[in-house]
């Protein structure tokens, strides 16, 4: 969406927008649902969901006890989650919802796949033959065993397209059912604490099952020893048993595309060596428990025992950039979408203590656009009131300074570079630091790095530059500059030096004039 009032007014600031107006892009949000299952309640099934049931709210959670014990559990969550300074949670309210009379809420925008901005609309919900809401078709794709799952997990992998052979580019475990799987989906991730006791007791019953069995089949024998081995680290390293269940919803408005929508989710997850499971008998179930705060009515039947940091990798980690709040900045494109972004990398990170100052070091091979950012950055930096100054090796940023009405300095073996230190501007008073700084100037012409000056060298020179400065005050008519004054050095200095009686071997004037020669004119 353009912005037309905020940005400046320049050409290439209003040309970017009008260049990324109206232009899709890939949005991401997330939510976090906690829900609280019926005390002593049945487990759901397949078989047992509340989708046919007149109420989704069991009676024993109206108990006003069990309310704010629930609420007080949530508020530590979120106290953690808010400290680590990585994530800002923010409670839905009514309004969020159940929506408003002009803006669906987040039971509406699921039921009938709504985008955030979209407004209300009644759709037929179809259950029969696939999930289909008005005109979207939907397909829903589940990891709802352990051997669907990747032999591996972890809080990472390798981004190939970002990877080289000796540096890799790390993204969270789960990101290609996330932000890189660009189609119109919704990434569940279920996780369900239960009672830990009660979890191991029942695997503890099934091991025996499993042991008195084994006799008569292997597959039960590979069984049993993969309960015991997950009873072992259950005890021995304090492991936490859940029960877990991920899976992703697509959809197109285009029947044609169904095909497509399960080649890209199948390929996704097989990145991450998991196998897709297309959902056909339970899909009205698993859907169903999707809506907002009917997760703890999700059927059991479709979840998978294991534990809290195993299940933990596959949560989506990432989400889309957002632009900075600081009023000072640069314009970038997010990494995968090309979306602008209003980005601060001088201020910002120094407010929040991830830098310490605000250097920047820009490294890359030969045309891969160090000039090219650069030219953007100092562009962007002058537009919000910075003052640049370039150091320019191969006129990179002429074209840049001409269109912002800077003054460029240039030089060549036929008009060298040069700086005029005895020129004072209109109001401007040759101070006492000024006249050290030329004398500074003029010893290192004169003398060599490892070549001492005497004394009444010194003094000669600070007497030279006092009496020019008198010239200059008394012929308005002389311009100040290293030839007036060099010519001064040749035609009265000399006599003046005569008159004071200075020798040579004091400071010897002639040297001085000849080694400065080859500066003047």
């Amino acid at each position: 969406r353009a912005d037309f009032e905020s940005c400046p007014d320049s050409f290439l600031s209003r040309s970017s927008e009008r260049f990324f107006a109206q232009r899709e892009c890939m949005e991401h949000e997330c939510y976090i649902f906690l829900s609280k299952r019926a005390p002593g309640g049945r487990l759901s099934s397949s078989a047992l969901s509340n989708v046919l049931r007149k109420s989704l709210s069991p009676v024993e959670l109206s108990d006003q006890v069990l309310v704010d014990g629930f609420l007080d559990s949530v508020g530590q969550l979120v106290r953690v989650m808010e400290d680590s300074g990585f994530v800002k949670m923010q409670r839905l309210d009514d309004d969020a919802l159940a929506g408003t009379a002009n803006r669906p809420g987040m039971l509406e925008r699921y039921c009938f796949l709504l985008q955030k901005d979209e407004a209300s609309v009644l759709n037929d919900i179809h259950l029969a033959e696939g999930i289909r809401v008005g005109e979207k078709h939907c397909q829903l794709f589940s990891l709802a065993d352990a051997q669907q799952m990747p032999w591996v997990v972890g809080p990472r992998i390798n981004y190939e397209r970002y990877s080289g052979e000796r540096t890799r580019f790390s993204v969270g475990f789960a990101s290609p059912l996330g932000q890189l799987l660009a189609v119109n989906h919704i990434y569940n991730q279920y996780v369900f604490l239960g009672d830990a006791g009660a979890t191991l007791k029942k695997l503890e019953a099934k091991k025996l099952r499993l042991h008195s069995l084994s006799s008569y089949s292997r597959e039960n024998a590979v069984s049993r020893d993969a309960v015991n081995d997950y009873l072992n680290e259950a005890v021995a390293a304090g492991r936490l048993p859940v029960k877990a269940h991920f899976n992703v919803l697509c959809w197109s408005e285009d029947a044609a595309e169904r095909k497509e929508l399960g080649n890209l989710v199948s390929s996704a997850m097989a990145q991450l060596d998991a196998v897709a499971k297309l959902e056909t008998d339970g899909r009205a179930q698993i859907w169903f428990a999707g809506l907002p705060g009917n997760q703890a009515d999700f059927p059991m039947n479709d979840t998978f025992d294991t534990f809290l940091e195993q299940a933990s990798c596959m949560f989506n980690l990432e989400s889309s950039d957002r632009s900075s709040v600081s009023p000072f900045g640069v314009r970038l494109g997010d990494r995968l979408s090309g979306r602008p972004l209003h980005v601060d990398i001088s201020d910002e990170p120094v407010s929040l203590g991830i830098a310490t100052n605000r250097n920047k070091f820009i490294l890359g091979p030969s045309g891969s656009g160090k000039s090219f950012l650069t030219n953007h950055l100092m562009r962007s930096y002058a537009e919000q009131g910075a003052h640049v100054v370039i150091v320019d090796v191969g006129h990179s940023y002429q074209g840049l300074c001409e269109l912002m009405g800077g003054y460029y300095f240039t030089y060549s073996e036929q008009r060298p570079i040069a700086f005029n230190p005895f020129f004072l501007a209109e109001g401007d008073v040759m101070d006492t630091e000024k006249k050290e700084s030329i004398k500074t100037l003029l010893l290192a012409l004169w003398k060599k790095d490892d070549e001492d000056f005497r004394r009444s060298e010194y003094v000669a020179l600070s007497n030279s530059l006092s009496l020019y400065f008198e010239l200059l005050e008394a012929r308005p008519d002389i311009f100040p500059c290293f030839n007036s004054f060099y010519e001064y050095l040749q035609s009265g200095y000399g006599a003046e030096l005569e008159r004071s009686k200075v020798k040579a071997a004091d400071f010897d004037i002639q040297n001085f004039i000849y080694v400065l020669s080859p500066f003047y004119r």
